[in-house]
């Protein structure tokens, strides 16, 4: 390369093109440069225009000024609410606002989620597939079409009460809140249930098939994607009889396996009234009911269970015949109806038009690979009746008042176990479509020709819930659900007869470990104490007879051939387990960490598949060396409980009663996240009820509060704390005492 005498007389190697390029590139890089700071000022300050173009939060008003006043919120030392209102709606009202100090971001989340806006609120993929489900569903449409028909007036003005909460609330704390969804109404409230339920239900999990990018033909198995044998991932239920008590008292067990944390976590709550609510109990955020607890006469508790509530069907389609389906040889319009989903990109919002299609079936889903239909138990719009079935349940003051509100079977699942003084109660509680079910070539749990109208069932034909498998006063004087079938549900006499029931209803015959442990502690007791119910309640223990060994342990012990000097010390570990999983147990971690993907794969039908349990234990060694250098590593080590600061040992473990459930993390723990939740053992005696209760983390979910985590360390020692009913118990361990609206005063 030729030498260059440079513009200063220095001799250089770059050549006169390259140098001029270089001076020119200098002299435009700070041009780029501010022009690009100016751009990025000008998004900005649009960005900055058009939050202060969203309009105010609406001011507190005259009305809700007079209805706070009604209403006085009495908080215990565990930060527990405990609301006292003149009517329900006042109560409702300062249920909202107690719950919205607790938890607004979350509740806030939930109502704009429930009206299919998300992606306005928080740009992501959930958000999205949340409002296409909305709208796909037509929440809306349904909440519109029959608040007024489902929900009785003073039901309606309960749920305005519980709205007008919240508002009072974003008036009182607009730094808070996001003005664009204001003000919320009762119909918000409501469409909450209709939202969840078909959630809950697993609707979701059959359009998530469907969506996928494997065609789906008649008979292929949908069943670990849509629905199937019961989910034994969590909650108990129990309920003992005055015959079998010690004291002669009743005793029920609330006991709900939910995430600690999230739309579908357990706040605690005490709800008065001067029209006759007072309900201690459990409610998701931005519920104005409590879903399961006890009043003054009588409780129950919820497990899920799993009907098969969903059917698939593969629709008959060509291009000769747009638009079109075939039924029963002849060709029938789909039917057409516009929806859109509105995404906040930030500086600006984008519309994404639909076209959703219904047929006879239902729901009509257009794929690459075609069209087909998804039918669902309660796709009627029944369950908006959800709250008004809660609500009055709450107020039943007798097994036959609480049996009167379930008859309007709004609620589609849960196992429901009841007691009161006098009663103990097990129902199947299901909306059981009347199927045809004199084929038994036919596969519910399959996808379906789409061109029979004989497999179409007629929505709003449910086996009627007087006629669901239940058990009433046993002679044995006990009962439990544990996410396992109702067979099985109290010992010797009294249990429901299996061949009275459709075989297509999908009804479970599997038994959790947490059931078969309830039949050998409960069922051996013929005089139970409030001290050995309590230790029932925590066992901890997988019995043999249980579906641990056989799944997981068994193949473990009777064939694995270890390589590893530390694989043959796991092995003899394994040998020598008792079962147990208490937090100084050696093997507990050892037999979690095996069990996990089986169980994980079996409960929660994450995979096709039941993992090899020799490849887990292989695997459980090697992650218990990598992260503590031994397998002989206690369980409390291994588990944690995590919130904010504190860090504690856990004890239990997936399907024991005291359940754990939790992810690993890249320490080499397993973090507690889910499992017992929200714990309330109920004793009904000649005095009325008393109740005891404890929370994994904290009744409040604001980190900055002292009820963030103060009820952890109860949680992991298997200690409960008495809930409170009476004013006179909560002013002697009050911390605040206040209306809506005033600052809380000790």
């Amino acid at each position: 390369m030729a030498s260059h005498l440079s513009p200063r007389g220095i001799l250089t190697d770059v050549p006169i093109a390259a140098t001029r390029r270089e001076s020119r590139w200098k002299r435009w890089l700070p041009r780029v440069l501010a022009g690009l700071a100016l751009l990025s000022l000008a998004l900005m300050g649009w960005w900055g225009i058009r939050r202060a173009m969203r309009p105010a939060v609406p001011l507190a008003t005259a009305a809700q000024e007079e209805q706070a006043k009604r209403v006085r919120i009495l908080r215990d030392r565990w930060g527990v609410a405990h609301v006292f209102g003149e009517t329900d709606a006042d109560t409702a009202f300062g249920l909202a606002y107690s719950n919205a100090e607790d938890d607004w971001p979350l509740i806030e989340l939930i109502l704009i989620a429930t009206r299919g806006e998300l992606a306005r609120k928080l740009l992501s993929e959930e958000a999205v597939v949340n409002d296409y489900f909305v709208q796909l569903l037509d929440v809306a449409g349904q909440t519109e079409r029959h608040y007024e028909s489902r929900l009785a007036p003073e039901t309606r003005v309960m749920l305005e009460g519980y709205a007008q909460g919240l508002n009072y609330y974003a008036a009182l704390h607009p730094s808070e809140v996001d003005s664009r969804f204001l003000p919320f109404s009762g119909r918000d409230v409501a469409a909450g249930f209709a939202h969840k339920l078909p959630l809950m239900s697993k609707v979701d999990r059959a359009l998530k098939a469907i969506k996928g990018d494997t065609p789906l033909s008649v008979g292929d198995q949908v069943q670990w994607a849509a629905r199937g044998p019961e989910d034994t991932a969590g909650s108990n239920a129990h309920a003992v009889a005055p015959s079998r008590t010690a004291d002669g008292v009743t005793f029920l067990n609330v006991n709900s396996h939910q995430p600690w944390e999230g739309p579908v976590s357990w706040h605690e709550v005490h709800l008065v009234s001067g029209e006759g609510w007072n309900m201690t109990g459990g409610l998701f955020p931005g519920s104005p009911v409590v879903l399961h607890g006890h009043n003054q006469h009588l409780g129950w508790a919820h497990t899920f269970n799993r009907p098969d509530q969903v059917d698939v069907y593969r629709l008959t389609t060509d291009s000769e015949h747009p638009g079109k389906y075939l039924l029963d040889g002849s060709w029938r319009d789909l039917q057409r109806r516009r929806g859109a989903v509105r995404v906040d990109l930030g500086l600006f919002e984008w519309t994404w038009e639909l076209d959703l299609l219904e047929s006879d079936h239902g729901l009509v889903i257009e794929t690459d690979h075609g069209h087909y239909a998804v039918r669902f138990a309660g796709q009627d719009g029944r369950f908006l009746g959800a709250v008004e079935q809660w609500y009055r349940m709450n107020k039943a003051t007798s097994l036959e008042e609480w049996r009167e509100a379930m008859r309007l079977q709004a609620i589609p699942l849960f196992h429901t176990v009841y007691a009161d003084r006098e009663n103990i109660h097990y129902v199947y509680n299901a909306l059981l479509p009347e199927r045809k079910d004199d084929d038994r070539s036919i596969d519910w749990l399959a996808v379906l020709p789409g061109d029979r109208s004989d497999l179409i069932w007629d929505d709003g034909r449910y086996l009627a819930y007087d006629e669901l498998p239940s058990v009433t006063n046993p002679p044995a004087g006990w009962l439990q659900n544990c996410n396992s079938t109702p067979w099985r549900t109290t010992s010797g006499e009294g249990n429901p007869d299996r061949e009275q029931f459709s075989w297509a209803w999908g009804i479970s015959t599997r038994m959790s470990n947490r059931a078969v442990r309830s039949h050998e502690m409960f069922g051996a007791d013929e005089s139970i104490t409030r001290e050995e119910f309590l230790r029932y309640k925590f066992d901890r223990a997988y019995s043999r007879k249980g579906p641990i060994w056989p799944e997981a342990l068994k193949p473990v012990l009777d064939t694995f051939e270890p390589v590893t000097d530390h694989e043959s010390q796991a092995l003899e570990l394994l040998r020598g387990w008792d079962g147990e999983c208490d937090e100084a147990s050696t093997a507990a971690a050892l037999a979690i960490l095996t069990y996990r993907p089986a169980w994980a794969a079996l409960n929660l039908h994450q995979k096709g598949v039941v993992p090899d349990p020799l490849i887990s234990f292989r695997e459980a060694v090697a992650f218990l060396v990598e992260h503590h250098g031994r397998v002989d590593v206690p369980l409390g080590e291994v588990q944690r409980l995590r919130r904010g600061d504190v860090d504690l040992p856990l004890g239990g473990g997936p399907d024991v009663l005291n359940a754990a459930h939790g992810y690993e993390d890249d320490a080499g723990h397993i973090v507690g996240v889910a499992g017992d939740s929200y714990v309330l053992v109920v004793e009904f005696g000649d005095d009325g009820p008393r109740s005891w209760a404890v929370q994994p983390y904290g009744n409040v979910n604001r980190p900055e509060s002292p009820h963030f985590a103060d009820q952890a360390p109860l949680f992991v020692n298997r200690e409960l704390r008495q809930s409170l009913r009476t004013e006179e118990q909560i002013r002697a361990e009050l911390e605040a005492d206040y209306h809506p609206g005033q600052e809380p005063s000790p």
